[in-house]
């Protein structure tokens, strides 16, 4: 049942079970961090760090390149300056620049405290955020860190601002000290975020493990209360997929969100915590908060402790590339939706929806012919977060690996099920993922011990199946292939239906016009469309479609809305380099399609299709 806690500095978010526990003891000298915040209205943190018992070799300092659960690079060192360095005696350290992401103290004793600020505006789960009403901390966006001292043990305080009653939400581990925390490495402080204001906190006991949500919103207390409850429903829903709770290393899992009008949407897992950021609130975005909610709590399961070798240890001084993220990605955006339908807190309705958008950009996109679930996976460097100036084609050749990933788990779900006569689903495969790649854990916290290949993933489908070569052919196919499995098939024994939403409407892509001088092409058209095949492109003029100029991309859609598939249309239109052309576009049906149950299409759901779907999405719809 979930009730409310009221806790002061020195107890919110720093009890386990009504507990503090003990701060464990390390060998080497500890890395210490004191975090204030003078001037919270310019948005700035004062950062002093203190690095002890050093050798006489160069002092590396670095900011991080890269952040837990994103693959881009963000280069957090741009936001650095004012940085000083001091040695025990309080004397000036030189300090040298080797490249943009680091400052190097070559000459110094013992004890090194460097000092600096970083500004930080932007509340998601990447960055940081500071302004009057509270500090959002991502740890690579905010603290300094040594080559060479991974493993030292970290203690961090954090000062509020003047006058203000602040209060902590973090995975680090708690000490006596309200504002004081530590860290066994670095791996484990970097993954964990901290939310420093005026939190509001819900706590729940599942199985005998504390789950704690601590909210920074502009709601009520009752809002607060019935969308824990639900989060509480979804904790639950995706226990039952694994049969157990991962073991929580301070004691508690923290789920931290900042739901305010100057956020931006966001989700991001963490080892023992997730934040989830959004400029909607939890009145009116109840089901899209909740998704993300399901998402990120899926994630402790999956990429945490079911991690790909390729992502461990996290490197923070580049990008983090991995061929896995279909599944580390991809199959947790399937069990979002998924789970919020077992758990029953959105209508069945929004779980077929939810399904149809993880199909829509793998069967309509042309991507798939161009690369792989694997090799979309790899794209994640360049998509997740990175920001480009130059103009990509990546409508043509990328698909995310989340849709893409989640189309192959809504298909393995329910080829293992039919093939099976529903005694096997994607939830064994998860669970023997689980057993041999997430469960033994390592005795350190932040790293995982038993990571997995993508060779050792087609070995645990090999063993749940029992059959070798069904799991070497679906890989092959799927995976590493480009080839996408037949889902209205697949469907079919839940009584769902794949339909056209637009039977019988003429088309010529979804090519997005805007007015300059005349109506104008503001992307290009995709490679499977009529309009690419015609040899348009972005930047075309339309001077006339059919014999008639447009005077507006309204004009356009209505000339062709009044054609059929089939129908041939010329296409007057100027160039970028000012050339007059003509072509041919043949128009098409419009493809777009949604999942629907068959009650609505007239038939009657027979009782073995609602037995397999209620199995599957666990009621009936």
């Amino acid at each position: 049942m979930t009730r409310r806690w009221v806790l002061g500095l020195a107890g919110c978010l720093a009890l386990a079970a009504g507990v503090v526990r003990p701060v464990p003891a390390f060998a080497q000298e500890t890395v210490r961090y004191r975090l204030s915040f003078p001037e919270p209205q310019h948005h700035w943190v004062s950062v002093e760090a203190s690095f002890s018992g050093l050798s006489a070799s160069p002092l590396e300092l670095r900011m991080s390149r890269s952040s837990p659960g994103r693959y881009s690079l963000h280069d957090f060192a741009k936001n650095v300056y004012d940085v000083e360095a001091a040695g025990t005696d309080g004397q000036p350290l030189a300090l040298t620049r080797p490249d943009p992401y680091g400052w190097t103290v070559r000459q110094h004793g013992p004890t090194v405290t460097v000092r600096y600020k970083v500004y930080g505006d932007r509340v998601d789960g990447t960055y940081l955020g500071v302004d009057p009403t509270h500090a959002h901390l991502n740890m690579p966006a905010v603290l300094m860190w040594a080559r060479g001292l991974d493993d030292r043990s970290v203690r961090i305080v954090f000062v509020p601002p003047t006058g203000s009653q602040w209060t902590i939400a973090t995975q680090l581990f708690p000490t006596p000290a309200s504002h004081e925390f530590t860290a066994p490495n670095l791996q484990y402080l970097m993954d964990s975020p901290t939310e420093f204001g005026p939190v509001a906190v819900r706590s729940f006991t599942e199985d005998a493990h504390q789950f704690r949500f601590a909210l920074h919103h502009t709601g009520t207390d009752a809002d607060l209360d019935a969308f824990v409850a639900d989060a509480q429903k979804i904790v639950r829903a995706e226990r039952a997929v694994f049969g157990e709770f991962p073991s929580y290393e301070p004691g508690a899992y923290t789920f931290i969100a900042d739901y305010l009008p100057w956020a931006n949407g966001d989700g991001m897992e963490h080892r023992n915590s997730t934040v989830i950021t959004s400029a909607s609130d939890i009145r009116s975005n109840r089901a899209g908060l909740l998704g993300t909610v399901a998402h990120e709590f899926f994630h402790n399961w999956n990429v945490e402790r079911i991690r790909p070798r390729s992502l461990e240890p996290f490197d923070f001084e580049r990008a983090n590339m991995s061929g896995e993220l279909w599944l580390a990605e991809g199959f947790t955006q399937y069990y979002g939706p998924l789970s919020m339908s077992r758990a029953a807190v959105v209508p069945f309705r929004d779980t077929i929806d939810d399904f149809s958008d993880l199909l829509r950009p793998v069967l309509i996109s042309p991507g798939r012919a161009y690369r792989s679930a694997e090799e979309m996976s790899r794209m994640a460097p360049f998509a997740d977060g990175g920001r480009t100036i130059d103009r990509t084609n990546w409508a043509d050749s990328y698909i995310s690996y989340y849709p893409f990933g989640g189309a192959i788990a809504l298909a393995l779900d329910l080829e293992l099920r039919a093939r099976s006569s529903g005694r096997l689903s994607l939830d064994d495969f998860m669970r023997a993922m689980w057993r041999t790649h997430g469960q033994p854990g390592t005795g350190r916290p932040g790293y995982v011990s038993t990571p997995y290949t993508i060779d050792d993933a087609e070995r645990r489908l090999a063993e749940v199946s029992g059959d070798v070569e069904f799991a070497r052919r679906f890989f092959e196919r799927y995976v590493h292939g480009r080839e996408a499995p037949d889902f209205a098939a697949l469907m079919a024994p839940a009584g769902l239906t794949i339909r056209k939403i637009n039977p019988g409407r003429a088309w010529w892509g979804d090519v997005r016009l805007e007015m300059r001088r005349g109506v104008t092409l503001a992307d290009a058209p995709r490679a499977n469309t009529p309009a690419y095949a015609a040899g348009l492109d972005v930047g075309d003029e339309l001077r006339s479609i059919d014999g008639v100029r447009p005077s507006s991309p309204s004009d356009v859609e209505t000339t062709i809305r009044r054609r059929k598939p089939g129908d041939v249309l010329v296409v007057e239109y100027v160039d970028r380099t000012g050339q007059a052309k003509s072509g041919k576009v043949t128009l098409t049906e419009d493809p777009a399609f949604a999942i629907v149950p068959v009650e609505t299409t007239g038939r009657a759901l027979t009782p073995a299709e609602a037995a397999f779907r209620a199995a599957w999405l666990g009621r009936q719809g």
